[in-house]
């Protein structure tokens, strides 16, 4: 018996037109699409008019809905794996599912698009030759700290997730661990309001201060010395 395909499909950061027409052939001709919010991928069929099934599918329903997608796949059936935005795994959900696939044998396939940590890097003016990617850093201040020691020494762009509203403490985290390095703030990145933040810590500190703002901030960190 052939098995269905799990396709991993990267979505649009923001703007709706930022995807690959190869992505919009797979969510057309799939059964089943796991959604990490189906009313967010609601937005996204509904423009493309794709009509599909959806499963909500995250971490923590994980182990409960595991069962029905090896099903569905053993019926020769194929499935599309979408997430809020951008790419499936990287910081969202999908990589227990991806890995517990892989070892019983189905086969999965990658349908590559946006991915907000390479739009902000190569936006950045910080070098892109060798960058280390954290996602979002624990709220413990002491796991924050060892973190942005270990990582942020290294000769790289140092690139973590970070909401709007812990955003100006890790800031003041980096100053005081780092020191005074060049850094970019990338905030909704492909939307109306896309905004960049750059300069020394303390700059980008004046920068963001009394302001609402509202989308998640890619910080990136350059390597100390870079100028």
């Amino acid at each position: 018996m052939n098995s269905g395909r799990l396709f991993i499909v990267a979505t649009p950061i923001g703007n709706l037109s930022d995807i690959t027409l190869r992505s919009l052939e797979v969510l057309k001709k799939v059964s089943y699409i796991l959604s990490e919010d189906t009313r967010e991928t609601d937005k996204l069929l509904k423009k493309y008019d794709i009509a599909c099934s959806q499963l909500s599918y995250r971490d923590q329903n994980h182990k409960r809905i595991f069962p029905k997608i090896t099903q569905i796949l053993d019926t020769g059936t194929d499935v599309a794996l979408v997430s809020d935005s951008g790419t499936p795994l990287i910081s969202d959900p999908g990589f227990k599912l991806v890995s517990e696939l892989i070892k019983k044998g189905y086969e999965v396939e990658s349908i590559p698009g946006p991915s907000a940590l390479i739009s902000a890097l190569v936006s950045s003016g910080l070098p892109t030759d060798k960058f280390s990617f954290v996602g979002f850093l624990p709220k413990s201040s002491g796991q924050i700290k060892k973190i942005l020691q270990s990582y942020g020494n290294l000769d790289s762009t140092l690139i973590i997730y970070e909401s709007p509203f812990r955003v100006a403490k890790l800031l003041n985290y980096i100053k005081e661990i780092l020191g005074e390095r060049q850094i970019v703030l990338a905030n909704e990145i492909t939307k109306m309001h896309e905004k960049f933040y750059r300069g020394l810590v303390s700059e980008v500190l004046s920068q963001i201060e009394g302001k609402k703002t509202k989308g998640e901030f890619v910080v990136l960190v350059a390597k100390e010395g870079f100028k």
